[in-house]
């Protein structure tokens, strides 16, 4: 039977030909028509080999999927999509949401010409790290800070320029892996520096750092583990000690903070995640962090720390390789403005959603429910609990609540597929056969393009 409908597969001709598909595409150029048509045709192919078809879809059925598929093939592959997962900083929906200033910022140096590297007040070149410089040392404390194009950048840059050809030393438990399997340790292999782990997996005191200390230690590094934590019976340096022992021998004291948080998120009930203010108060010489992450701003490696050392980082040969462009910078500035001006808090998304209150999300939520119940769907209001994501602040969940779908006429997987491939991308979560859309990472004007978007789905 599976030969018998294999040989009934339409030629790929025909549907072309088909005034059936051409009512459903009409003016769609025949090149990509093609292409989905074969899409098509392949699919339903593996699908009679596996078993799981039966019989061929008419003509009416099979030209609306490859129109469906046709149109899909026409979108921009990288494309908005409506965050429901309740993650506040997905990694592969791109982290951070900009705030309008940052985006009106990038757009206006985007299309036309700018100061990137122009000293207006001069008139003469300029340097392009100086639009941000006076902000970061100030909100910091800094001395002296530049940026490259993302945290991983930062941490290879500092232990290149800093400890090519000498030891690091390290905790055992702060050797971290971030994401795409890129680990710290290969990280100072590939800068020409030697890691010397110091420790054990849960303990390390000052006198395993102090007893390592040898003629070729360049340098004391602490990672902070943003992504995972040890609990139990366990002990670290702290940042004051660790400074106070890399001085004392003439070494330098670096710090990667991964997240990178200018706000004390202790407002918002999320614990134990250091400001960055907090490592440049201990003295350390080096601080690397994030950008697109706790910050709530774009894609970026952000270093501060002793002008001394940042001078060296500035002039090394990789900084032009890592550099970052205009539409960062411009974003980045507008982003430090509102912490400068005091209205991170209202103006930053990232901000905005970690400190959203649960009477609110509560509110929203039933309003998303309402939205669907006059589309006709069922759902109900549920308390869930939501993530900072993004390799931050691990192990602390935040109470919140979404919309829960139970779909009657197809499976909670079918509605997810259907709503990942519609006009309006939406990406849920589903959870004991209920499609679940968490409401703290759904904006308000948002609402009504989820519940359309859902209708749309199960029709």
């Amino acid at each position: 039977m599976n030969h018998q409908l294999l040989r009934e597969i339409p030629k790929v001709d025909e549907l072309l030909r088909s005034s059936t598909l051409g009512r459903f595409c009409g003016e769609m150029p025949r090149v990509l028509l093609a292409e989905a048509v074969r899409g098509e045709l392949d699919a339903l192919r593996r699908d009679i080999l596996a078993g799981a078809a039966d019989a061929l879809p008419g003509e009416e059925a099979l030209c609306r999927s490859i129109a469906r598929r046709a149109k899909r093939l026409m979108q921009p592959s990288l494309r908005p999509v409506i965050n429901a997962t309740g993650v506040v900083l997905h990694t592969n929906l791109g982290r951070a949401l900009m705030s309008e200033r940052s985006a009106k910022a990038v757009q206006q140096v985007a299309m036309g010409y700018s100061t990137l590297e122009y000293d207006i007040e001069k008139g003469q070149r300029g340097e392009r790290y100086s639009h941000v410089e006076g902000l970061l040392t100030r909100l910091t404390g800094a001395e002296s800070a530049f940026v490259v194009n993302n945290n991983a950048a930062a941490v290879l840059i500092i232990l290149s320029a800093l400890t090519a050809g000498g030891e690091v030393i390290t905790s055992r438990g702060e050797l971290v892996e971030i994401g795409g399997s890129f680990r710290v340790p290969d990280i100072m292999e590939s800068c020409g520096a030697k890691l010397r782990e110091v420790g054990t997996t849960n303990k390390t005191h000052l006198s395993d750092y102090a007893g390592a200390i040898c003629a070729d230690t360049k340098a004391l590094m602490k990672v902070h583990t943003s992504n995972f934590r040890i609990v139990g019976f366990t002990e670290s340096v702290a940042r004051e000690e660790m400074v106070a022992l890399a001085h004392a021998h003439g070494l330098i004291a670096i710090e990667d903070l991964g997240s990178g948080s200018l706000y004390d998120l202790n407002r918002f009930g999320l614990r134990d995640e250091p400001t960055v203010q907090d490592s440049v108060r201990s003295g350390m010489d080096v601080i690397s962090f994030s950008g697109d992450k706790l910050l709530g701003g774009p894609q970026a490696g952000i270093i501060i720390g002793k002008k001394e050392y940042i001078d060296i980082l500035k002039h090394h040969p990789l900084t032009r390789a890592m550099r970052v462009d205009k539409m960062t910078l411009a974003a980045l500035e507008a982003t430090l403005m509102s912490y400068a001006e005091g209205g991170a808090a209202e103006d930053i998304p990232t901000l905005r959603m970690l400190g959203t209150p649960e009477e609110t999300l509560r509110a929203r939520a039933e309003r998303l429910v309402s939205l669907l119940a006059e589309k006709g769907v069922q759902a109900e209001t549920v308390p869930v609990e939501d993530q900072v994501g993004g390799g931050s602040v691990p192990m602390q969940l935040l109470p919140s609540y979404a919309a829960a779908v139970c779909p009657e006429s197809c499976s909670a997987d079918a509605l997810e597929t259907a709503l990942r491939l519609g006009d309006t991308a939406v990406i849920g979560r589903i959870d004991h056969g209920r499609y679940l859309l968490h409401v703290r990472t759904i904006l308000d004007a948002d609402l009504p393009l989820v519940a359309a978007a859902v209708k749309e789905a199960l029709r």
